[in-house]
């Protein structure tokens, strides 16, 4: 059955159409899962945080008291301590940002495919 040249571009009309909306449902699903991936890399710097004052309220005392029964001063130990303290929560914040760093929040596989679809279009309508 031949088909009018109207018809033809109708059903390429609605087929692009609907080969746009898959692109869109696609970018938006790969969208969430990376925000997702940088949600929870999020929580991880919070909980490196939470971790960090933790640390620094339930040992530095303890460091503190150690450091001054050795015979430093109140004020030094408590100097020293509170830098080992920030030191570790400073490593523990660095490794959850460089883990951020190599995720990337861009819709690759969308913009892989929205190039494979803009190239066939080109050549598929001449």
């Amino acid at each position: 059955m031949d088909r009018s040249l109207g018809e033809l571009f109708s059903d390429l009309s609605q087929q692009t159409s609907e080969l746009i909306r898959q692109e869109m449902r696609l970018a938006k699903a790969e969208l969430s899962d990376k925000l997702s991936d940088v949600g929870r890399h999020a929580a991880m710097i919070g909980a490196s945080l939470a971790f960090g004052l933790a640390a620094v309220i339930a040992v530095a005392a303890a460091i503190g008291l150690l450091l001054v029964k050795a015979g430093i001063e109140p004020w030094l130990a408590a100097v020293i301590t509170a830098a080992a303290m920030g030191g570790t929560a400073f490593v523990l914040v660095q490794s959850a940002l460089a883990a951020l760093r190599k995720k990337s929040i861009a819709p690759v596989e969308t913009m892989h495919s929205l190039k494979e679809t803009t190239q066939w279009l080109k050549n598929g309508t001449r």
